[in-house]
């Protein structure tokens, strides 16, 4: 997620400028100022409002996220389950160990839910526990993200296609309907490229939601700016977080927990987030080790998929919101008029995490598209 990458990145800057606000106003008070008393004798004058000030800007870097989450969402309609259950580890390819997890019986249809970048397969708690008993809904963490290893191949669209296609082999003997989210759904497409026979024969339908075809700095806002800034800047920056992952990860926990990282996360949610929907998108995005997102970032700026469904038979429901900042609408129409049995839904005040926060509107359609390619 790109745009919500670079929210990301400001609001870090924040969160250092908040730290160095707070030491220097501290030590300003510790360190007072030498005055000579009328009577000769030199006497420490501290101002008790730096005192003050940093010990509140103290507060604010260790509970400012508890006070800025209400502000930016709604009250939980339903709370977003998170708990991981029903697992197992997996082999992957070439070294990879894949976290996996199955709900809903073996004997239902198997749909495969792939979950974007900077998330793991908790994100899919409202899919789980509204499609699980009509599917068997399998989840899973791709390789660097959650609990899952990356193997020799790296973090990469390649190796994660390459791992889609093992998961579908242990999982299921018979066709599966993929549904994927963001970098999930480059990963589908990415499969259907590399492994076209093998696309045609073991899936019976693709899901798509809010994903792009391309280089997904084309189809977010402000695109020509983002692109021009891409070799000059952001592949640069995506190398120096990936050197210094230790402390990326200290910057991000830092603006976990003073509220920053909620800040930037928001940028990708429509009007109806709620409380545990903004909480865990900016807990995973935090928890997930900020050098593996920046070679998924990399991977994804040097990736095209363009005509890969452009020869399939496979049915493929492209879903986009119309308001999503961070792939634009507009990619899921070109998705849905390059494959043959494309098809598209374009969902009312959806942003790129509208599978969670318009979660009825995106399982309905998930639901109804997997019984009717089943079926066919």
């Amino acid at each position: 997620m790109p745009l919500i990458l670079f929210a990301r990145f400001f609001t870090s800057l924040l969160s250092w400028a908040l730290l160095a606000a707070l030491i220097y106003l501290g030590w300003s008070w510790y360190e007072g100022d030498l005055l000579r008393s009328v009577d000769g004798d030199l006497i420490r004058v501290r101002e008790d409002w730096q005192l003050w000030t940093a010990a509140v800007l103290l507060l604010w870097s260790v509970v400012g996220g508890m006070i800025v989450k209400p502000l930016l969402s709604k009250r939980d309609r339903r709370v977003l389950d998170t708990e991981r259950k029903n697992s197992r580890q997996m082999a992957g390819v070439n070294g990879a160990s894949l976290y996996v997890e199955s709900h809903g019986s073996k004997t239902l249809p198997t749909l495969i839910l792939t979950h974007g970048w900077g998330l793991d397969s908790t994100i899919w708690g409202y899919a789980k526990q509204d499609l699980s008993s009509a599917f068997n809904v399998v989840t899973w963490d791709l390789p660097g993200m959650g609990m899952s290893k990356p193997g020799e191949d790296g973090v990469n669209l390649p190796a994660f296609a390459a791992n889609l296609k093992h998961l579908i082999e242990q999982v299921s003997y018979d066709k599966v309907i993929l549904v994927s989210h963001s970098i999930g759904g480059m990963t589908t497409q990415t499969l259907a490229r590399d492994y076209p026979e093998f696309f045609e024969a073991r899936v019976a339908g693709v899901v798509l939601l809010n994903t792009s075809y391309t280089n997904p700095l084309k189809t977010m806002i402000l695109s020509k700016l983002v692109l021009a800034l891409q070799k000059p800047l952001i592949e640069p920056m995506m190398m120096i977080t990936r050197w210094l992952t230790p402390l990326a990860w200290l910057s991000g926990w830092q603006s976990y927990f003073n509220g920053m990282s909620h800040l930037a996360n928001r940028i990708g949610f429509g009007s109806s987030v709620t409380h545990s929907q903004l909480e865990h998108t900016a807990l995973l995005s935090t928890r997930n080790s900020p050098g593996a997102q920046a070679l998924g970032n990399l991977s994804m700026f040097h990736w095209d998929a363009t005509e890969a469904l452009a020869g399939s038979t496979v049915p493929v429901l492209a879903i986009g919101g119309k308001v999503d900042l961070v792939t634009k609408v507009e990619a899921s129409e070109t998705i849905a008029s390059i494959a043959p049995r494309g098809s598209l839904l374009k969902v009312e005040d959806a942003n790129h995490m509208g599978f969670l926060e318009r979660f009825e509107d995106y399982n309905a359609a998930i639901s109804a598209f997997a019984t009717t390619s089943i079926v066919r």
